[in-house]
Parts: C-alpha cells; sequence; structure tokens
C-alpha cells in the first residue's frame, strides 16, 4: 500500500504542540506565586531594614562622638580654669617649681583625655607635663637664663592611685615657646581661646590647645596652655562599632583629617588608622559646600562599583565635623537572610516542578531534542552528508530538526574551501560558494625559502619534516596576526590581510607577521643540511585587488589576484638581488607608516614592467626595542636622493658611511658600487635611477 509522504507530514504538522503549552503550563502558577511573594517580602524588607539600620548606626556614633568631643572641650576647658584660679588666687606662683609640678601632674592624671599642661613665661622660659601613653608621665622644663637649649626632663611611672620618679635626664632642644602662635596670641589676649598646634618640645604632634594668659595683680605671668593630640580621638573612634567594615572620621573645615580610628595611637604611637575610606568623606565635604558644616547632612556616593551611605555631622568644635562611611550592602544584611530563605524556597519549588515537567517531557521532548543533537554533531564535524530530518509531535523540534537539514545541504557546499577555518569565516559572513569577487584594498605577503631548490634536491623526502615545521611556524604566526592563508606552493607561502573580515590596519598587521616570521624561524634552531640557520625572503604589497572566490563551479578558491598581488611575489625575488629579507611596496609603507620601521632601497622595474617602483626594507616595528640605532637609515636615504639626483660623489659618501656605521649592508654596497661606476663614466640623458630586476 501507498502512503503519500505529503499527507503524512500534514497529518503530523496537525497533531504538534507549541513547547510554551507542553511546559509553561506546568510552572507558570508556581512562578508566578514565587515572584509575587518574594518581591512583595524583598521589597518590605529592603526598605525597613535599610532605613532603620542606617538610621540607627549613624544616630548612635554621633551621639558617642558628640558627647566625647564636648567631654575633650570641657575637660581642657576646666583643668585650664582650675590652674588659672590657682594662680589669680596667689594659692600657686608661677615660679614655685614643686607645686607646679604637682598641679600640672594631678590635672593629666584626673583628665583622661589631656596629652599636655603647658606654661610659658614672656621671657621664653618654658614648663610642661605630658602624658606618655597612660602608664607614664614626663615633666619638662627649657630655661633660656639659667640654661639656654637645654631641656630638663623628669619621668614618671603612674601606679595604682599615684606616680612614681623614674628618672631625670637633660638633652639638647631647639624649641622655643616664643615662636608657638597660642603662645604669642595668648600675650595679647584676654581670654582663652582654641588653637592648632603641630609643633611641641618632643616634636610634631597635631593637637589642639586651649590656651589664655595668666594675670596676677594686674601683671601678665605668661601663658596657660593645655593641650589634646589627635591621637585621643583616633583611639576613642576605634572603640565605635560602623557596622562590619564602615568608618568614621574626624575632619576640620579644609577637609584634612583630624582623627581616622586606632586602638593603638597614643602620646607615644602616632596615628596609623586605616584611612581607604577617607575620600569619600572628602568627597561629601565637597559635595555638601557649607550645608554640611552647619548642619547634619547624608548622601549616597559610589567607588570602586560599590555605594556607600555618608553622613556628615558638625561636632562641638569650631570647624570640626564627623564623616560616616558605611557601606550600603551593610544595610541589606537582614534582606539578605530573607533572600537566601526565598532562593531555597525556590530550588526546591524547581526542583518539584522539574521533576513534574520532565516526567511529562521525557517522551515528548528529550528523545527528539537528542536526535537534533545529534545532527548538529554531525554538521560540527562536517560531516553533512549523514544530516537527516526527524519528524517530531512538537512544532519548534520538527522546525528545529528541518531547519538543520536544510543548513547541511547549504553548507555541503562549501567543502570546496580550504582551510576550514576560512569557510567558517566565510559562511558567518554570509558569502555564497560561487565564483564571484569585489576589489578592495589589501595585502598580501609571499614568504619563501632561500635556496630551497637546491636543499630538496639534496635532502630528497628528509626535506618534509624540515618544511612542515617551517610551514607550521609561519602559518600559527600568520593566522594569530589575523592573517587569512590563501595556499602552499612547495616551501612558498602565500596569505592576505582585509578579508573576508575587514582589517582597516591591515598593511600593519600584515609587516608585524612578516617579522614575527623572520623571528620564529631565527629562534627555531632550523637548519638546512650543511648546518646553516634557514634563512626565508618576503614580499608584501598592498593596492587593489580582486578578492573573492576563484575557480569553477567545481572546484573554487578563496583567493587574491590583481597586479599588486604580482608585485608582492616580485618582492620576494627581489630580496636575493638586495641581500634583504623583507621588502614591502610604497602603497604599504605608506598605509602602514607610523607603525613601522623601514628604509628606502631603490626604484626598481620588476619583471615584466618598465616603470620604477619605490621599494623598502622593512627594519622593525616603531615600539620593537630591537630596532636598535637606526641613524644609519638617514645616512642611506640621503645617498638614495643625492643618487637619484646625480651626485654620485655625494651618494657615494654617503654609502660609505652606511658601511662604516654596519659594517655589511648589501644594498649599501649594491648602491655604492653602482655610485663609483657612474662617477667614473657619467650617463647619458637618458640614464633613469631605476634598477631593472631579469628575473622573476
Amino acid at each position: 500500500m501507498n502512503v503519500d509522504p505529503g499527507r503524512q507530514l500534514r497529518a503530523i504538522a496537525r497533531m504538534t504542540v507549541s513547547i510554551r503549552l507542553a511546559v509553561s503550563a506546568l510552572v507558570l502558577a508556581a512562578i508566578l506565586l514565587t515572584a509575587a511573594l518574594s518581591s512583595l517580602l524583598w521589597w518590605r524588607t529592603a526598605e525597613a531594614a535599610s532605613r532603620q539600620l542606617a538610621s540607627t548606626i549613624n544616630e548612635q556614633i554621633v551621639a558617642a562622638v558628640r558627647k566625647e568631643v564636648s567631654a575633650i572641650v570641657d575637660e581642657a576647658r576646666a583643668a585650664h580654669t582650675a590652674i588659672r584660679t590657682l594662680f589669680l588666687q596667689n594659692v600657686l606662683d608661677t615660679r614655685e617649681a614643686d607645686k607646679r609640678e604637682f598641679v600640672f601632674l594631678s590635672q593629666l592624671q584626673s583628665q583622661a583625655t589631656i596629652s599636655w599642661v603647658a606654661f610659658g613665661w614672656p621671657d621664653g622660659s618654658f614648663f610642661a607635663a605630658h602624658k606618655l601613653g597612660d602608664r607614664r608621665l614626663e615633666m619638662m622644663e627649657i630655661s633660656l637664663t639659667d640654661h639656654p637649649g637645654e631641656r630638663r626632663v623628669d619621668e614618671y611611672d603612674v601606679v595604682p592611685g599615684d606616680i612614681e620618679f623614674a628618672n631625670r635626664r637633660f638633652e639638647p632642644t631647639d624649641f622655643r615657646v616664643a615662636d608657638q602662635a597660642w603662645f604669642k596670641a595668648g600675650l595679647g589676649a584676654e581670654d582663652p581661646q582654641w588653637f592648632r598646634v603641630m609643633d611641641h618640645a618632643t616634636g610634631e604632634r597635631p593637637s589642639i590647645a586651649f590656651a589664655g594668659p595668666i594675670d596676677v595683680y594686674q601683671e601678665r605671668q605668661g601663658v596657660l596652655a593645655v593641650m589634646i593630640e589627635y591621637t585621643r580621638l583616633a583611639r576613642f573612634l576605634s572603640q565605635l562599632e560602623v557596622g562590619r567594615t564602615g568608618t568614621a572620621f574626624i575632619v576640620d573645615g579644609s577637609g584634612e583629617l583630624v582623627a581616622a580610628p586606632d586602638k593603638d595611637a597614643d602620646e607615644l604611637h602616632p596615628a596609623r588608622g586605616d584611612t581607604a575610606l577617607l575620600p569619600l568623606a572628602r568627597a561629601a565635604l565637597d559635595q555638601a559646600g557649607e550645608a554640611g558644616r552647619k548642619e547634619a547632612w547624608q548622601s549616597r556616593l559610589t567607588s570602586g562599583g560599590a555605594a556607600y551611605e555618608v553622613a556628615l555631622t558638625p561636632l562641638p568644635f569650631p570647624g570640626w565635623s564627623l564623616a560616616t562611611v558605611i557601606p550600603e550592602a551593610e544595610f541589606l544584611g537582614p534582606v539578605e537572610t530573607t533572600l537566601h530563605r526565598l532562593i531555597l524556597g525556590l530550588a526546591v519549588g524547581a526542583v518539584l516542578a522539574a521533576l513534574a515537567s520532565a516526567m511529562l517531557a521525557r517522551s515528548v521532548i528529550a528523545a527528539p531534542l537528542s536526535r537534533v543533537v545529534g545532527e548538529l554533531r554531525h554538521v560540527e564535524a562536517f560531516a553533512l552528508e549523514q544530516v537527516r530530518r526527524h519528524p517530531s509531535r512538537l512544532k519548534e523540534i520538527a522546525s528545529l530538526s528541518g531547519a538543520i537539514a536544510e543548513m547541511a545541504a547549504g553548507l555541503s557546499a562549501f567543502r570546496k574551501f580550504i582551510p576550514a577555518d576560512l569557510v567558517r569565516g566565510l559562511l558567518r559572513q554570509g558569502v555564497e560558494a560561487k565564483p564571484g569577487g569585489s576589489v578592495q584594498e589589501l595585502s598580501v605577503m609571499f614568504i619563501d625559502i632561500a635556496g630551497f631548490t637546491g636543499l630538496s634536491e639534496r635532502l630528497g623526502d628528509r626535506v618534509v619534516p624540515l618544511l612542515s615545521r617551517y610551514l607550521d611556524l609561519t602559518s600559527e604566526i600568520i593566522v594569530a596576526n589575523g592573517g587569512t592563508i590563501d595556499k602552499f606552493i612547495g616551501d612558498a607561502v602565500m596569505a592576505f590581510w582585509g578579508a573576508p573580515q575587514p582589517q582597516g590596519d591591515h598593511a600593519a598587521r600584515c609587516c608585524r607577521a612578516a617579522l614575527a616570521c623572520r623571528r620564529a624561524i631565527d629562534e627555531s634552531g632550523l637548519v638546512d643540511d650543511l648546518g646553516q640557520p634557514l634563512q626565508i625572503r618576503i614580499g608584501i604589497n598592498s593596492g587593489r585587488m580582486l578578492v573573492g572566490n576563484i575557480g569553477s563551479e567545481l572546484r573554487l578558491n578563496y583567493t587574491v589576484i590583481g597586479d599588486a598581488v604580482n608585485v608582492a611575489s616580485r618582492l620576494e625575488g627581489a630580496n636575493k638581488s638586495y641581500g634583504t629579507q623583507i621588502l614591502i611596496g610604497a602603497a604599504t609603507e605608506r598605509l602602514a607608516r607610523g607603525a613601522i620601521v623601514t628604509r628606502e632601497v631603490d626604484s626598481i622595474a620588476v619583471y615584466g614592467r618598465e616603470e620604477g617602483l619605490s621599494v623598502h626594507e622593512l627594519i622593525g616595528m616603531v615600539n620593537e626595542n630591537a630596532v636598535g640605532s637606526i641613524g644609519w637609515i638617514a645616512d642611506y636615504e640621503r645617498g638614495l636622493a643625492a643618487y637619484r639626483a646625480r651626485r654620485f660623489a655625494d651618494a657615494l659618501a654617503d654609502f660609505e658611511a652606511v658601511l662604516k656605521r654596519r659594517g655589511d649592508d648589501r644594498p649599501a654596497e649594491l648602491m655604492r658600487d653602482r655610485c663609483r661606476q657612474l662617477a667614473a663614466a657619467a650617463p647619458d640623458v637618458t640614464w633613469r635611477p631605476v634598477a631593472a630586476l631579469a628575473s622573476k
């Protein structure tokens, strides 16, 4: 019984079902439900947690820092007032050393944040009590009348409830209290005020000082200063919890850092806190302007692809602000927990949905798809004759199988192309496998082994490994530099650039590949049967040429033809006459100018042409250190210009200069010999500076 195949296909088409209907019906309800619940939960949790956490962290930090700064300011004022009262009530005389030391030391012990209590007399004498961390104190005195240029230092150990004298030393000093801004201003002021202090008798230590004059019986005795070093603030900031990775800075009105968190900072150890996030604080100051210095300001800034919440709050000290920088990711901690739970729930739901879908779709989808995948494997291996069409109840799979079969039929024609990667490139561009082409500006290269004819005769079939290694090296380099290998003709390699993929820098790519081929052959250690290193000759030319599928309907070759191609082949052979390895045409030199180093060798008339062609030797790439000194190129080209102008004596001198610099330069030797002959027998008016090559 005969069955109409067309009727069978139509019957199958009526029975096919869309994959969307087969699968989406099973998972759509679960996806919609979980997506709606997760979106609602995610949104509410993220919004509430972010706002609450950011606000809470910032409020806690601001409150703690404002309290600490207020305490520091108040302690400094209180200490200054207490000592000043003792002086004013004549309970303590400024020159009573024992009582003065006791009072100063007691203030350092009782006020945890105070680093210095200092006093300067109008005659330039100076006395100070200085905290050395938490376990040591020192008293110092500098007298400009008794021992000028010397500092007396008494050190004390802090013990529970008391201090014990440790040692006394004398050391030279160049500190002068009269040079300090707080002292000079205090002598002329009526009331104490705040100062920024950098220099101390012990060296440079950034601090603030509350300093003012001391008058007894309306006579100015000197200036009293209570100082707090910034390290005390750095130590306090290190105790704050600014999220897991956030930090807080105290900065002044100009954006300069006052304190960054450092738990080890004190009067003995300078602050070395982590300031990685400080640029964000400064950026916030710049962005906020005056508003950020007068009232609380908050913004979201980004750095390195991460977002941060940055808050600025004025502190109870003139010009100071607190800057808190907290990564935004830390706000989403609760949200991340919720997200993990949602992901787990979605994963469980997806597994259940997948199991249910798999049970139904296994026979309907999996088996036909497996067969289609098998056909794709045939296409991948270019075994196109093995591709078959597979009917399916699913419309999409049936269409896919038909499309693969039709694609295989279309690709089978492209097996005429060699090599396979070129075929793939042509397929990607949609180039049909039929004769045709277009004229484009490309660059073409010919590579040949010097003396290969004699070498092959001497080696016989032993030349195959040598030739194979040589072709491997050159082929890899050409492909790596974006070239298309056209063909191998014995030892000759023909390649071109600019097609099938357009390349705006095809000339430079071609030159770079030529230099790399020469270098690879030199470094490969390949030698001929006489033990001599293998030498190659390369010719390059650029110009408009026909590129496309050249051949017949039975056999095609994607290649280039034209006069520019022929010139490249002649240039490869011209290397033999000039003793060079790489010669390029004028068009290539013009297109790659700026990227390559060349010298113009000569004007030649290649075999079969009468007009002269400008020929250049490729020396190297501009950015290659291996090019070395190229001053001799100028000598050569100056000589070439003189030669063309019939100034043979001048040209001879220039070519001799090239040989003196390089020692061995075949083009310079040839030009030198020509100039000698022409200088000895002046040419007639028909002479042209063009060298004719008698062979291909």
